[in-house]
């Protein structure tokens, strides 16, 4: 994108007018008392597990409270990385549910079984094991905060890239009932029915009921259904026992989601090599003709937080939860009516966890937490690849059962030197235990019986194991912060994120080479579908301060990160007894250094204003970020070599920032807000082989808002706007065709395009970010 282009568009967006102020200012934390802002605008946040001005917290971290996420329309938690530097989260391809998260360069893209993310996703305190079902849609929701860098010293998972985390709303102590309904383009519909009352002076009972839909952007031209489009159902519940200044806080939550979207299928960048299907003009179309099983995710989980106060110093808390979901996706590569290239799925999850914590504040110098954490968790993945055109109905089906056992202890401490410098020391030691039972059989004739082919098996299975690994870590993390005033905070940090190993579910053992001639043995095998853990030393510096009698806040950092031993997932064409089949690639082939700078700021403007009740507010974020692998490994003519030089750090563009301005007025017997945000994408790589044919050079979206607020806060009334430019910007995509294996060049045969590596149509998809919306909500609150 030209300079010209993106200050045309910052200028459309304050023409259209003030955006939401992005909840930068507001609280982060978790389920303890909600946090509130201050008298003045001064902002109170709970991220290190008490009660603390944001100014004061020497941690990168971005909050987005209800009242921000309303004004600005938000759909659901993907919406936040628009405002959030160096940060994405997007749906990944060929899913309506799953979520790809990346923090500061590292993430995972491919949602492999048993593998575990690089960015960890909460629900209430609860850590989400797997990225199905995970695209959380917002709905009775308190604030949503994102949390830079790596985490293990406050939280009961350990993370290696960072932490979002989903806050839902605390129970009123009076009865209401909220209602919410949106209408718009697309065919939008949604409503959100909200209720609470509380049984007795100590116990409160609630729940939401959600349904959201739309239509599609696009069409499905084989089957006839709508693509992108969406029809959920879900739910929530809650019970509460005490708070309200006892010595004790009792929550039991339960969450439903019922997803019965339509597959959505991805656009050809290519015509079919074979059938010479032309390039569909619309990017939301598709001719995938894959049909079972039919598109269904189900989500249920129910969780237990708990805080007591055994004296005025000391509290415990315990969190225990339990979670499953089950998917089933057709999952088209080609695009094609013909199976040149068709994946039906089952992906089967499920979890237990519980975490106790020891929380110390006496109001004196010392504070501190002390945490123990355990997990359970199981993914089952089935699927078929289906090359039906490419050898007699040939089918390579795989059954992977990957569990993961982990126990962790952690503690994180602070001790206030002086009045002004304070010092934070923590650690945490991870034992990960991982068990993997991996089918790997091709069939000849038509699918697996699994998702009702008729196919037969073919030869012997080409991976038949059973393995465990187990990996352990002592991971510390210490910072300074120094306030030469309370309204100025520089610190200076370091932490270590870790991430266990694991086996590659996909991954073929017959390849794996054999020491002597003929067949590998299960030694062998074992050590070419696994792989090591990662780890990342953080390096980070910081200001944050609060000016102008809080009228301004700013927050300034700058991070370092070695990451080494990266595991790298991904799929490729390979070869096995002669014919090409799929292939699950993962490895501990990279380094990188990351470095990096981010800027946040909230400032209220004019401030004479506010006596007469008008306010003008800006605020924005800027996110620079330098990724490069130091180390890429990879095998070419059989030898190790180093292709660093030819690789990047995927869905981490250099540049990222956001503006918002944002005007609020009285009007009538309320308030009337006026809105409008740009937000902004450098050039992105979708994978770590640069594609020109799938990565996205750089963007910009615009987003407006309209809202009316009664001033008792009952009623609302608001008008959205996003992607107003209506902007076509890829968000993922699949690449199966020939590429140089060192430098990654694509070779294009005469007539422009690249050449098959696996099916005869080729496979090079992508998938799109969603085009403008505008629609209307009302919410009223008794």
């Amino acid at each position: 994108m030209s300079k010209a282009t993106l200050w045309q568009s910052a200028a459309t967006a304050l023409v259209l007018g003030a955006f939401a102020m992005p909840a930068h200012a507001q609280e982060a934390g978790d389920t303890l008392p909600q946090a509130e802002e201050a008298q003045g605008g001064t902002i109170i946040v709970t991220a290190r597990r008490r009660e603390e001005r944001l100014v004061d917290v020497p941690v990168a971290v971005s909050s987005f409270g209800a009242e921000e996420l309303q004004q600005r329309g938000s759909v659901d938690i993907t919406d936040i990385a628009q405002v959030t530097p160096n940060t994405t989260l997007e749906e990944s391809r060929g899913t309506n549910s799953t979520l790809s998260a990346f923090i500061r360069g590292i993430g995972q893209q491919d949602p492999v079984s048993g593998f575990e993310q690089g960015v960890g996703i909460y629900l209430d305190d609860v850590y989400l094991n797997r990225p199905q079902a995970a695209v959380l849609d917002i709905y009775d929701v308190e604030r949503i905060e994102v949390l830079r860098g790596p985490q293990g010293t406050l939280y009961g998972r350990n993370t290696i890239g960072g932490a979002v985390k989903y806050v839902t709303r605390e129970l009123p102590d009076e009865t209401s009932l909220r209602l919410r309904a949106t209408a718009g383009t697309y065919g939008r519909l949604e409503g959100v029915v909200t209720a609470s009352t509380p049984v007795t002076d100590l116990v409160r009972v609630g729940g939401s009921v959600a349904r959201l839909t739309r239509d599609g952007f696009g069409e499905n031209l084989t089957t006839g259904e709508e693509n992108y489009n969406k029809d959920i159902w879900a739910a929530r519940g809650t019970i509460e026992v005490g708070g309200n200044g006892e010595p004790y806080f009792i929550r039991f939550s339960g969450d439903y989601t019922k997803d019965e979207s339509n597959a959505r299928g991805g656009h050809r960048l290519i015509p079919g090599a074979t059938s010479g299907a032309p390039v569909l003009d619309d990017v939301y179309d598709t001719r995938g003709g894959l049909t079972d099983p039919e598109q269904d995710v189900e989500a249920i989980g129910v969780a237990l937080n708990a805080r007591f106060d055994l004296t005025d110093a000391l509290t415990l808390r315990s969190i225990t939860a339990y979670r499953k979901d089950d998917s089933a996706s057709p999952i088209d590569f080609d695009a094609l009516e013909v199976v040149s290239f068709d994946v039906p799925a089952y992906y089967r999850n499920s979890q237990v966890s519980q975490e106790v914590q020891l929380l110390w504040d006496d109001g004196g110098r010392f504070t501190g937490l002390l945490g123990g954490y355990y997990l359970s968790a199981t993914a089952d993945t089935q699927f078929d690849v289906r090359l039906f055109t490419t050898f007699a109905g040939f089918t390579a089906f795989t059954e992977a059962n990957v569990d993961t056992e982990t126990f962790a202890v952690f503690g994180d401490f602070t001790y206030d030197l002086t009045d002004r410098l304070s010092l934070s020391l923590g650690g945490r030691y991870t034992w990960d235990e991982r068990t993997a039972d991996i089918l790997r059989q091709n069939y000849l004739g038509g699918g697996s019986p699994v998702f009702g082919g008729e196919g037969i098996p073919f030869g012997a299975p080409g991976t038949d194991f059973q393995g465990t690994e187990d990996f352990d870590k002592f991971t510390p993390r210490a910072s300074i912060s120094f306030q030469p005033t309370p309204d100025h905070n520089l610190y200076a940090s370091y932490s270590q994120g870790f991430k266990g190993g694991g086996f590659d579910p996909r991954g073929v053992g017959v390849n794996a080479p054999a020491a002597t001639p003929g067949m590998p043995t299960d030694a062998e095998v074992a050590d070419f579908l696994s792989f090591a853990p990662e780890s990342v030393d953080s390096y980070e510096v910081g200001y944050k301060g609060s000016l102008l009698g809080d009228a301004v806040y700013v927050a300034l950092a700058a991070f370092y990160a070695d990451y080494t031993d990266v595991q790298i997932p991904g799929s490729a064409a390979c070869n096995v007894g002669g014919i090409a089949t799929f292939c699950g690639v993962v490895t501990n082939a990279g380094a990188a250094e990351i470095k990096g700078i981010e800027f946040e700021t909230n400032a209220r403007l004019g401030r004479d204003l506010a006596t007469a009740g008008d306010e003008l507010r800006l605020s924005g974020s800027l996110g620079w970020i330098d990724a490069e692998y130091t180390e890429f490994v990879t095998l070419i003519g059989g030898q190790p070599t180093d292709v660093s030089d030819f690789r990047e750090v995927q869905n981490t563009p250099e540049w990222s920032g956001s503006a918002t301005l944002g005007y609020t007025t009285p009007v009538g017997s309320g308030d009337l807000y006026l809105g409008s945000t740009v937000s902004y994408r450098s050039e992105t790589s979708q994978f770590e082989v640069p594609n020109p044919f799938l990565d996205q050079s750089g963007y910009a979206l615009v987003d407006a808002s309209i809202v009316w607020t009664s001033a008792d806060g009952g009623f609302s009334l608001g008008l959205y706007g996003r992607n107003l430019t209506d902007k076509e910007y890829k968000t993922s995509g699949y690449t199966f065709v020939v590429a140089d294996p060192a430098t990654g060049e694509i070779p294009l045969n005469d007539d422009g395009f690249p050449t098959p590596s696996l099916g005869t149509e080729g496979a090079l998809t992508a998938f799109y970010g969603n085009p403008r919306q505008v629609y209307v909500t009302a919410t009223i609150e008794f």
